[in-house]
C-alpha cells in the first residue's frame, strides 16, 4: 500500500496485544529452510544487517528435502530457454555460489560436464545446445571424437561429437546449506526448526507455532519447495497450480568396476520436457553415481516404499497424467522412454546408451533419492519449465523452484527480492 516495511511493523506492533508474552515480532518471516529460503535470507542481511530474519521448518535439520539431496552438479547454463528466468539466473548464480563455496573453503570438484548424443539422429541438438548456452552467458564448445575419449573413455557419443562445458563443477549440498545455516545464526538470523503444525493467517500477518508463540511479520517468504502450492493456496493465489512429485533415484559404480569417470557424462535431454535423463556424476566423496530417474512418486515425501505415500495426491497424479500423455506427444515420449526407469534393467538400458560396456554386475542401488518438485498448471494443461513467483497478501511464493535452484540461489534470490512487493 505504498508504506514501507517499517511503517508497517509500527503497525503491527501498536495493534499487539501487550499482554501476550508468546508474542514475537520479524521482520521477515521465510518459510522452508532449503537452499531458495537460506539465500534470500543471505542476502537480504547482506543488504540490510539491521532487519531481524526468522526462518521456520517443519524438519529438525536443514536440507532433509531437495535442497540436501540433489545431485550437487553447478549447472552451466546449457538447456534453458533464452530469457526464461533459468537462463537469466543460472550463469550468474552458479560463479556466485561457487566463488562462496571458494571462500568458505568448501569441497568442489571441478570435472567440468560432456553432453554425448545418444543416438546419431540428436547430434543436430548439440547445435541448439550450443546456441542456447552461448546466448546464456555459459562457457560451452563442441569436441570430437578424440577430444571425448581422453575426457571420458568409457562413454560413448554416437556421432563423434559431443558438447563439453569445463566450468561445470560439482559441491556437496548437505555442506553447503550447513554453511549457510551458520553463517546466518552468526548474523542472528533466528532459526524454529520441528515446527509441523504451524498455521498462517494472512489477512493479519501472523503465524502460530506449534507452542502456541504466535509471531507477527512484515513480510513472509514461502521457499517450502514440495509444499509451496499447497502453502501458497492458504494465501489465495496459485490454485491453478499443483505439484506432481517424480522421483530421482540413483545407482552407483561398484567399487571394482573397470569404468572411472572424472567427469560428468550427460545424454542430450528431451527439451519439451523438465528431466536430463541419466546421467553419471562423480561426487566430492568418490562415488560416482548414475541417475535419477524421472518416475512418479507414490506421494511428495515418498523416499522409500510406501513411506510418505499419499493416496489421494496419486489419484490426481495419475488423471493429469493420463490427460498429458493422451494430448501431448512429448509426454507420451516421457512415459515410454523414462517412467519406467525404476525398473532395473529399464535403467541399465538407459544407461548403456551412453557407457555402452556397463552391466548390472558394474552398480548398485544407492541409498541417494530425491523427489523433484515438478509444478503442473491444471488450467493449461501442462508442465511448467521455469521457476514461478508468485505475489500474495505481504508475501511472495517461490514455487517449482526445481533445478537449477540450487545452482542460481544467490542470483535467483537477488531476482526474488527485486521484484517482490518489498519496500524497506
Amino acid at each position: 500500500n505504498g508504506i514501507t516495511l517499517l511503517e508497517r511493523l509500527k503497525i503491527i506492533r501498536s495493534n499487539m496485544d501487550k499482554d501476550c508474552l508468546s508474542s514475537k515480532i520479524t521482520d521477515i518471516f521465510i518459510l522452508g529452510s532449503g537452499m531458495v529460503g537460506l539465500s534470500i535470507a543471505y542476502q537480504l542481511k547482506e543488504k540490510y544487517p539491521s532487519l531481524t530474519i526468522t526462518i521456520v521448518d517443519k524438519e529438525p535439520e536443514v536440507g532433509l528435502h531437495s535442497s540436501g539431496r540433489n545431485s550437487g552438479v553447478l549447472h552451466a547454463g546449457l538447456y534453458y530457454q533464452p530469457e526464461s528466468l533459468k537462463a537469466k539466473v543460472c550463469v550468474k548464480g552458479a560463479k556466485r555460489l561457487r566463488n562462496w563455496c571458494e571462500n568458505e573453503r568448501l569441497p568442489i570438484l571441478n570435472c567440468g560436464k560432456i553432453i554425448t548424443p545418444q543416438k546419431p539422429e540428436l547430434d543436430g541438438q548439440l547445435e541448439v545446445l550450443l546456441k542456447r548456452g552461448q546466448e546464456n552467458g555459459a562457457v560451452v564448445e563442441l569436441i570430437d571424437q578424440q577430444q571425448f575419449n581422453e575426457l571420458a573413455p568409457d562413454g560413448r557419443t554416437s556421432s563423434g561429437r559431443a558438447l563439453w562445458s569445463p566450468g561445470t563443477c560439482v559441491v556437496k549440498p548437505i555442506l553447503v546449506i550447513q554453511r549457510l545455516k551458520q553463517r546466518l545464526q552468526e548474523q542472528g538470523v533466528k532459526f524454529i526448526m520441528s515446527e509441523k503444525q504451524w498455521k498462517i493467517e494472512p489477512t493479519k500477518r501472523e503465524a502460530m507455532l506449534d507452542d502456541k508463540i504466535k509471531i507477527s511479520y512484515g513480510h513472509l517468504f514461502n521457499c517450502t519447495g514440495l509444499q509451496a502450492d499447497r502453502v501458497a493456496h492458504q494465501f489465495g493465489v496459485g490454485k491453478e497450480y499443483t505439484m506432481l512429485p517424480f522421483k530421482g533415484s540413483y545407482w552407483q559404480l561398484r567399487e571394482d568396476t573397470p569404468f572411472e569417470f572424472n567427469t560428468n557424462l550427460y545424454p542430450v535431454p528431451d527439451l519439451d520436457v523438465p528431466f536430463l535423463g541419466v546421467h553419471v556424476t562423480p561426487s566430492i566423496d568418490g562415488v560416482t553415481y548414475l541417475g535419477p530417474t524421472a518416475t512418479p512418486a507414490l506421494g511428495r515425501e515418498n523416499y522409500s516404499g510406501l513411506q510418505g505415500a499419499e493416496p489421494l495426491m496419486m489419484l490426481k497424479f495419475m488423471q493429469h497424467m493420463a490427460t498429458q500423455i493422451m494430448i501431448d506427444k512429448k509426454m507420451r515420449n516421457y512415459f515410454y522412454d523414462q517412467a519406467f526407469e525404476w525398473l532395473p534393467h529399464k535403467f541399465l538400458r538407459a544407461a548403456q546408451s551412453i557407457i555402452p560396456k556397463l552391466k548390472m554386475s558394474h552398480i548398485k542401488r544407492s541409498k541417494k533419492v530425491g523427489i523433484r518438485p515438478q509444478l503442473y498448471n491444471k488450467i493449461k494443461r501442462e508442465l511448467v519449465q521455469d521457476f514461478v513467483m508468485l505475489h500474495g497478501n505481504h508475501s511472495t511464493h517461490i514455487i517449482n523452484a526445481i533445478s537449477p535452484a540450487f545452482t542460481a540461489s544467490f542470483e535467483l534470490a537477488d531476482y526474488i527480492l527485486d521484484n517482490s512487493n518489498l519496500t524497506i
